[in-house]
């Protein structure tokens, strides 16, 4: 082999390797980029989780600070009702009456209050409504971090591919890249696709 076809071999070889390396730091890059937006999908996810997870604790604290209400007014207005009907006086019994039913109208309004949206069955509905965002987000979070585990391996495979030459870790860098990209999407669109994967695998 002539020196300039040796020339030639070098130069084409050189050209190669500074093409994958371009190739291998546009991945990684581009890798890094996803794992910042998982990332703080994320921490969002986990806010919102944490947020809807105290709106609902406080709505069922409220909803049983309704029901004991309900329950002392409604044994209130039973001991009235023993006293109207053993009352013998008129006045007596027209007053103890009068006193039952404002007593039991508070008691419904307790338990419903679409004004104020603020009656037991308004805030049992409220702390379900929070509980299931609460769970939504919880699987956003979940899928998330799954998707920022993979984007960080496939940045660990890329950068050993520019250590040992070897294609085959590109290679698995995309496919792990892509898997995450996978997996923000499900997080983005259809959070509970996975859980319910899982949970049929498992059947």
């Amino acid at each position: 082999m002539s020196a300039h076809e040796n020339m030639e071999h070098a130069e084409h070889a050189q050209h190669a390797s500074h093409s994958g390396s371009k190739r291998i730091g546009l991945m990684i890059a581009v890798l890094a980029a996803l794992l910042a937006f998982s990332e703080t999908l994320g921490k969002n996810a986990q806010t919102t989780a944490i947020t809807e997870n105290v709106t609902a604790n406080d709505l069922w604290a409220f909803f049983q600070a309704k029901t004991i209400r309900m329950t002392v007014l409604n044994t209130a207005a039973e001991q009235l009702q023993i006293a109207a009907d053993r009352a013998s006086d008129a006045a007596t019994k027209e007053r103890l009456g009068k006193k039952i039913d404002e007593w039991k109208a508070l008691v419904a309004r307790y338990d419903d209050e679409a004004s104020s949206n603020e009656g037991r069955k308004q805030l049992m509905e409220r702390a379900r409504k929070a509980e299931s965002n609460r769970e939504l987000s919880l699987s956003r979070y979940h899928n998330y971090e799954y998707a920022s585990a993979a984007f960080q391996l496939g940045i660990v495979l890329a950068s050993a591919e520019v250590v040992t030459e070897m294609a085959l870790l590109g290679w698995l860098s995309a496919i792990v890249g892509v898997a995450g990209a996978v997996l923000t999407g499900l997080g983005l669109w259809a959070p509970d696709a996975l859980h319910a994967l899982m949970s049929g695998g498992g059947h």
